[in-house]
């Protein structure tokens, strides 16, 4: 009995480690699908649901839509991480994800990315439809093709990154309607735009750690200074502002979308003009924070005000 006494407490720590251990091995598998910005996709890929669908929601069709959409985006950053885990262990901010820091196998995570995909594909193409599947599978396909393998070789890699990253709303409209009209394009122009300043405002911010990677996220000249970028991420903002205004200009959305999203976008671009004048780190930061509350909010009003066609 004494024996059965001291071994108990001895059973219950295992327990524990093992549940400690299992909790951390599926912490660094959520890692790898980068959950901050599924939210954004997933959010943009509901925003060209709801905006494309005509009468009442469909909502098992939704459903099926942010789940495949979802799993696509999910896998898209796992195999991101596979593919890029030399240069995150270069970085201090990326160096202690799952791959670089040893925790998982570079085959385990090259497997679950490709589950991933496949099964959000598959989910798209079977209970969707061939388009939406065609097009989540076509911005994976983009993104680690082009995109991320141009981010050793030339700074024009964010342009060519924002063209599958502007995908998520066309996901979602093809899923409600099975087409793309050009109202979907105008959603498409607008993730199209916002994404430079968020992704510029983040390289200027990281620019000493992907230069130590060897990723031309910015120019060589504009490394020390940034005036190139800063400038460039105040045009951007600049032509976002009357680009988010269309729907309201075309009669597909109201007075409230109108009045909110002209105060965000002024925000918005309040935030960007004060990162143009000052090469503050800080600065940078602030705007990319505000770019991830401007784009949800802009999506919302879109959503609550539409007019239906």
């Amino acid at each position: 009995m004494i024996g059965l006494a001291r071994t108990a407490p001895a059973e219950l720590a295992s327990g524990e480690t093992r549940r400690r251990s299992m909790l951390a091995v599926l912490s660094d598998y959520w890692t790898l699908t980068k959950p901050e910005v599924n939210f954004l996709v997933v959010g943009s890929a509901l925003a060209g649901f709801d905006v494309g669908s005509r009468g009442p929601l469909d909502w098992t069709r939704l459903a099926h839509t942010l789940l495949g959409t979802l799993l696509v985006a999910s896998g898209t950053g796992t195999l991101n991480q596979f593919i890029e885990r030399h240069q995150d262990a270069r970085m201090r901010r990326t160096a202690n994800r799952p791959l670089p820091s040893g925790r998982m196998t570079p085959s385990h995570a090259l497997a679950f990315g490709v589950l991933l995909s496949l099964a959000g594909g598959l989910e798209l193409l079977l209970a969707v439809n061939a388009l939406a599947s065609a097009l989540a599978l076509a911005t994976l396909a983009s993104y680690l093709l082009l995109y991320t393998p141009l981010k050793r070789v030339t700074p024009l890699c964010t342009l060519v990154g924002a063209f599958p990253g502007a995908m998520p709303p066309l996901i979602g409209w093809a899923a409600a309607r099975g087409s793309l009209a050009p109202e979907a394009w105008v959603l498409y122009a607008v993730l199209f735009l916002w994404q430079f300043p968020h992704f510029l405002a983040i390289a200027w911010m990281y620019r000493e750690d992907y230069t130590r990677a060897g990723l031309k996220m910015l120019p060589e000249r504009d490394v020390e200074q940034g005036r190139f970028t800063r400038r460039e991420i105040f045009a951007f903002t600049l032509a976002l502002v009357p680009v988010t205004l269309i729907p309201a200009f075309l009669g597909h959305a109201g007075m409230l979308y109108l009045a909110g999203t002209l105060a965000l976008g002024l925000g918005f671009l309040a935030f960007g003009a004060q990162l143009a004048f000052s090469r503050s780190n800080a600065l940078a930061r602030r705007l990319v924070l505000a770019s991830v509350v401007y784009l949800p909010l802009v999506l919302a009003l879109l959503m609550i005000d539409k007019i239906p066609g």
